[in-house]
């Protein structure tokens, strides 16, 4: 089975990703992007697949801060 990306809860439109978190240092993640959070009220990182959705957007379904 295919786990599920992860997916953070975010206030604002522009956020950057690093792929660090929880148990990945900076130095083990990928280069910081900076992504755009589009009308769709979420975006996905292209390296790490986490997923990004903005609070109170048309993507935030109730779902969980696993960030």
């Amino acid at each position: 089975m295919i786990e599920a990306p992860e997916t953070i809860l975010v206030r604002t439109h522009r956020i950057a990703c690093d792929g660090s978190g929880e148990g990945v240092p900076a130095a083990l993640g990928h280069p910081r992007v900076w992504l755009e959070i589009d009308e769709s009220g979420m975006v996905e990182c292209g390296y790490c697949d986490r997923r990004y959705v903005l609070v109170g957007g048309p993507a935030d379904n109730g779902t969980p801060n696993k960030g």
